[in-house]
């Protein structure tokens, strides 16, 4: 991916810029595919933006919400994973920002079980039902079983569907 990088101080850009290019994105100064703005003391979110933006902060930013809220401790992982979220149109939350400009997960979905939240998690990693069930050690009927029930609870119709409403409820995180 191609990202525009929003940071005022240079050994900060310069850690961001290695982080991006490790995990093999694009530093660009022209039309990006995601924007990424670090929010120190003093920064603000650029008014205007080409692309989807991702803001890393320690305190939820003012006005409308951008496409991705994460921590300024970012991994190399979690900042790799939500460029290619956020690009894909997703919204993305870090847990402690998560209920911040009203992204709190909805009253109105059931909890998913301890369980049905692994299986969900290990879905969104692109497991197949039977990679699922090797690596918790049970059957690929309870695999299937616990699908049924949480696809049921997130009214999701599809893995896809309820990988994308775990990430948008919280219940799931990059």
């Amino acid at each position: 991916m191609r990202v525009r990088l929003h940071a005022s101080d240079p050994a900060r850009r310069q850690e961001l810029t290695a982080l991006l290019e490790a995990s093999g994105h694009v530093p660009v100064h022209d039309t990006p595919d995601v924007e990424l703005c670090d929010l120190a003391t003093g920064t603000t979110v650029p008014n205007e933006a080409e692309a989807p933006m991702i803001v890393l902060t320690n305190r939820p930013p003012p006005g409308d919400p951008p496409a991705g809220i994460l921590s300024r401790e970012v991994s190399a992982r979690q900042l790799d994973l939500a460029v290619r979220a956020v690009a894909a149109g997703l919204l993305v939350r870090a847990p402690a920002l998560r209920e911040t400009n009203g992204f709190a997960p909805a009253d109105d979905v059931t909890p998913l079980t301890p369980r049905e939240a692994e299986i969900l998690r290990l879905v969104g990693e692109g497991l197949s039902n039977k990679a699922v069930a090797r690596r918790l050690g049970i059957s690929v009927h309870t695999v299937k079983f616990h699908l049924e029930a949480l696809f049921a609870k997130l009214d999701a119709t599809s893995r896809a569907e309820a990988v994308a409403k775990g990430l948008r409820g919280g219940i799931l995180e990059i």
